[in-house]
């Protein structure tokens, strides 16, 4: 009996269960900064839409655009799940996108109102949104990195057994857009 568990003990400790389930924990709370990056970001951007509607009342789209698009973001449920289902988390990237190149527009109204540029408030918050499209950055590096390493560990032998198994799959990852491929154009008028 004793010798029975020992063996079966010896045997289950090479499969990789537990090291599985440490790997899909490490992407989970890698997950989980992204979204809170995500989060600081939607926190931000009223304040640096209502400073930016007080100089650009005329450039009412724009604004319109990056509320929608936080809306988008905000209206998406993010939780493990997303991670387990490719098309979801497809739509939560493609939201964030849509949010990146309503800022990123948003940014570029400033530069046609030297007072906002000036204003205190506006640069204040645009460090902070500059700030934390960085912790994005290194946060989605961060989730990479956990990615790769639980996707390649659970493709080996004999982890792949195990998660056959216990039906882990692997994560989805980052993907850069299209428009990424391409140089922003900076125009000086």
């Amino acid at each position: 009996m004793i010798t029975s568990l020992l063996v079966s003990s010896l045997s289950l400790s090479g499969c990789g269960y537990n090291t599985l389930q440490v790997k899909d924990e490490a992407v989970t709370a890698a997950w989980s900064e992204v979204e809170n990056q995500y989060q600081r970001r939607a926190d931000l951007v009223p304040n640096l839409v209502n400073v930016v509607k007080g100089y650009a009342k005329h450039e009412e789209k724009v604004l319109t655009e990056v509320t929608q698009a936080r809306a988008n973001v905000a209206g998406l449920k993010v939780d493990k799940a997303v991670l387990d289902d490719p098309a979801a988390f497809q739509r939560y990237q493609e939201a964030q996108s849509q949010l990146d190149g309503a800022l990123s527009r948003l940014i570029a109204i400033s530069e046609n109102y030297p007072d906002l540029k000036a204003n205190e408030q506006f640069r204040d918050l645009q460090v902070q949104l500059e700030g934390t499209e960085n912790r994005i950055a290194v946060a989605r590096n961060r989730y990479i990195a956990s990615v790769q390493d639980f996707n390649s560990y659970s493709r080996q032998f004999p982890q792949v057994m195990t998660a056959k198994v216990i039906g882990m799959q692997p994560k989805p990852n980052f993907k850069a857009e299209a428009s990424a491929q391409q140089a922003p154009k900076v125009t000086f008028e």
